[in-house]
């Protein structure tokens, strides 16, 4: 008898059949810890999740990109000493956008988050910042992102996209709701990439030249103006031309009108975070504008097309674990999570020694000590393969307090982040709703879910309902009239 038929299985279990410990919550040092490499079931869920497709991405496969420059024109280093940026620093860069859910051939006019990461090419090695068209994500979990993908993809039987299951994964899980209303909204269906924000999305820190620890969060605001398509428009244009958007950056920059976005940040002094009204390192949360201002750091500008898509595009691979000096992690699970799933995911993509391409090459000299495996092409000759060693190639050995770690205690848990003052998985959405979105916006939200739940049956179907309300009691009701019970 198959797992899958076996209806007796009270719980879920690991591939090697004992009983899985939490399919919801990672293993942390207390509730607001770093996640332990230990948790061999949630690395586990992650290998094996970033292996399920070959070769094309797992989440955002459809996508294309280019390259450019980005350029510090003010002075922040009071809060970090990257070298990148420090004033006047220029540094070579790539950008790849995408969408998350699609597969290789699918439209990019259909509704769906946007992927926006950044490879910077900086002096001190490699600087990925990967991000999305949103400030915020659906989980703040990662041993909830495999099971996210799969219910925005396709049903196991017909093979076809479902809104049922995406609407029953989302309602099951309520910090979705500020994420599902930006992706219900216009933010949901951008123009072109060139019209279109990108956020880091994650809480990052910065660490400057004294020491001193803060948390940033990163926005850049496009030159171009953001510009939307209706559902009508986007229908359209997913028939006419699939891949409108890779051909309007391409056309763009070979037409020499160059698309550029300002870099402002959000800083919040390291010891804010611990009474902060929201927890600062929840991914499905913003900080308030009014709380940590914007400040302006550069602009960055695509100013290059690849010259060959495959090499250069297809091949980049990026990964938020991929840091320079200056700039490090946050205590945000899902941050902690993707720094190790991604890279793991282009080695099972692309192969072990990815990070030797030349699009991912950094342009510093390198001093590693990842040997061999697949298609290895950089190589020591006979230098000593180990540490410490006694015949001069040097290695790092740094001890003692990590510059840019942060302090945690308590027992290993299994547990959601603790509450802050102001923690609450549905008023970010409701004031999205409410104070930013106009009359005409929230016309367009209601009839985007109402248009959505088509084929969504019972008990799904009351819960969207229950979800919206909590959301906003108004827009909610009229999601629930306009779509009847469906029954």
């Amino acid at each position: 008898m198959s797992a899958s038929s076996d209806k007796s299985l009270g719980q879920s279990t690991t591939g090697a059949g004992a009983p899985a410990v939490s399919d919801r919550n990672s293993l942390t040092i207390g509730p607001d810890g770093p996640i332990v490499l230990h948790d061999v079931h949630f690395l586990e869920q992650m290998a094996h999740f970033n292996r399920e497709k070959v070769p094309e991405r797992q989440p955002h496969a459809k996508g294309a990109g280019a390259f450019g420059e980005f350029k510090t024109t003010e002075d922040v280093s009071r809060y970090t000493k990257a070298a990148l940026f420090q004033p006047g620093a220029t540094t070579e860069m790539l950008a790849r956008f995408s969408t998350v859910a699609g597969e290789m051939g699918s439209p990019d006019t259909w509704r769906d988050v946007r992927g926006f990461s950044l490879k910077f090419y900086t002096t001190e090695g490699n600087y990925d910042l990967v991000g999305n068209n949103t400030p915020v994500f659906f989980v703040r979990d990662p041993m909830k992102f495999p099971h996210f993908i799969r219910s925005q993809k396709r049903l196991p039987d017909s093979g076809l996209r479902d809104g049922e299951m995406q609407w029953d994964f989302w309602t099951n899980n309520p910090e979705s709701a500020h994420q599902v209303t930006y992706l219900m909204g216009e933010r949901g269906l951008p123009k072109t990439w060139r019209e279109m924000n990108g956020y880091g999305s994650h809480t990052y820190m910065w660490v400057n030249a004294q020491g001193e620890k803060f948390w940033v969060k990163y926005h850049f605001h496009t030159h171009q103006g953001m510009a939307f398509f209706s559902n009508a428009e986007a229908e359209a244009m997913a028939g006419r031309d699939a891949d409108f958007h890779r051909r309007d950056l391409f056309d763009a920059i070979k037409r020499g009108e160059f698309p550029a976005w300002t870099l402002f940040v959000q800083v919040m002094p390291y010891a804010e975070a611990k009474q902060y009204r929201f927890n600062p390192f929840d991914l499905t949360k913003t900080w308030s504008h009014k709380d940590y201002p914007l400040i302006k750091v550069g602009t960055m500008t695509l100013n290059r097309n690849p010259e060959n898509f495959f090499a250069q595009i297809e091949q980049a691979a990026f990964s938020p674990g991929n840091t320079v000096p200056g700039i490090g992690l946050s205590p945000d699970r899902m941050l902690l999570g993707r720094a190790f799933a991604y890279n793991d995911a282009q080695r099972a993509r692309i192969g072990t020694n990815f990070h030797q391409l030349p699009v991912n090459r950094p342009k510093v000299p390198v001093q590693s000590y990842m040997f061999d495996g697949h298609m290895a092409y950089e190589h020591t000759g006979n230098a000593p393969t180990y540490v410490p060693n006694s015949f001069g190639r040097p290695w790092a050995d740094t001890t003692g307090k990590a510059e840019d770690g942060w302090e945690s205690d308590g027992e290993m848990v299994r547990s959601a982040y603790t509450l802050h003052a102001e923690d609450d998985d549905f008023g970010q959405p409701g004031e999205l709703v409410r104070r930013v979105f106009d009359d005409r916006q929230r016309e367009l939200l209601v009839e985007q879910v109402v248009a959505s739940l088509g084929g969504v049956r019972s008990p799904v179907r009351e819960r969207v309902f229950e979800y919206w309300k909590k959301i906003d009691a108004d827009v909610g009701a009229q999601i629930e009239k306009k779509a009847g019970s469906g029954k």
